[in-house]
C-alpha cells in the first residue's frame, strides 16, 4: 500500500479491533497502523456482519488522515493550483463530483499558465493536444492521459468555460481519481521537471565558476 501521509510504498501491518456491536446485525471494526517510514498513524473503520464475528469488513473507510492517499504536492507547483489540487484530493472520498469540478479548475489554470488562454476548457485541451511546436508538445503518455479526460462525465455535453469550470456534472469515482492522476502528470511536465533542470544547471554553473570556467551554454 501507499502511505497516505508520505506516499511511500509500505507493507500493510494492521492492528484490528471490534469497537461496537451495531444495529441490523452489524459490527464495527477499527484498524490502525503506523507508517514505518514517516511514523505517522493511519486509521480506518469498517462494518461487517455480526454473524461470524471473525469475518472482516468488505470495505474500509480511511478516517485519518482525511482525504485520499495522494501525497503532498511539489513546492514547484504554483500555490493557487496546489491548493485546488489538495482540496480536490481531500473531498474525493466524499464527493467525486466536487473533486472533479476542482480538478477541472486546476487543469484550466495549468493550461492557461502554459500559454493556452482559450476561455473554454475543451478548446484549451484541443489546443494543447494539437500543439505542433515540439518544444511545447506533451510527452506521449501525458498526451494520452489528457485526451482521455474528454470522455469523462459527459464532458462534451457540458462545455466548461471560465464561468462554469466548477459546475457539478456526473462522474464515476474512478473518473474523478483519474482527473487527479492527469494533474500529477501535468505537474511533473510543466513544473517539476523544468525546475529540476534549472537547479541542475545552476549547480553545474557553480562548479564551472569555482573551476574558473565560463558557465554552460
Amino acid at each position: 500500500m501507499k502511505c497516505p501521509h508520505c506516499t511511500t510504498g509500505v507493507n500493510e501491518s494492521w492492528s484490528v479491533n471490534m469497537v461496537h456491536l451495531g444495529g441490523a446485525n452489524t459490527v464495527w471494526r477499527v484498524r490502525m497502523m503506523t507508517c514505518p517510514e514517516c511514523r505517522k498513524d493511519i486509521l480506518s473503520i469498517g462494518r461487517a456482519p455480526s454473524i461470524g464475528i471473525e469475518k472482516p469488513p468488505a470495505e474500509w473507510s480511511q478516517v485519518y488522515p482525511q482525504g485520499s492517499s495522494r501525497g503532498p504536492v511539489s513546492l514547484d507547483v504554483p500555490k493557487p493550483i496546489a491548493t485546488d489540487y489538495n482540496e480536490a484530493a481531500t473531498v474525493l472520498p466524499y464527493s467525486p463530483k466536487a473533486s472533479a469540478a476542482l480538478s477541472r479548475r486546476c487543469l484550466q489554470a495549468i493550461l492557461r499558465q502554459a500559454g493556452y488562454t482559450q476561455k473554454d476548457l475543451a478548446v484549451q485541451i484541443d489546443a494543447v493536444l494539437n500543439e505542433t511546436d515540439a518544444r511545447k508538445a506533451l510527452p506521449t503518455g501525458v498526451h494520452t492521459m489528457l485526451d482521455a479526460i474528454r470522455n469523462f462525465g459527459n464532458f462534451s455535453a457540458h462545455p466548461i468555460t471560465d464561468q462554469t469550470t466548477l459546475q457539478i456534472i456526473d462522474v464515476e469515482d474512478h473518473e474523478a481519481e483519474y482527473c487527479l492522476d492527469i494533474l500529477d502528470a501535468l505537474f511533473d511536465h510543466y513544473y517539476v521537471r523544468p525546475e529540476e533542470a534549472k537547479r541542475r544547471r545552476a549547480a553545474l554553473d557553480a562548479k564551472l565558476s569555482a573551476a574558473g570556467k565560463p558557465p554552460s551554454k
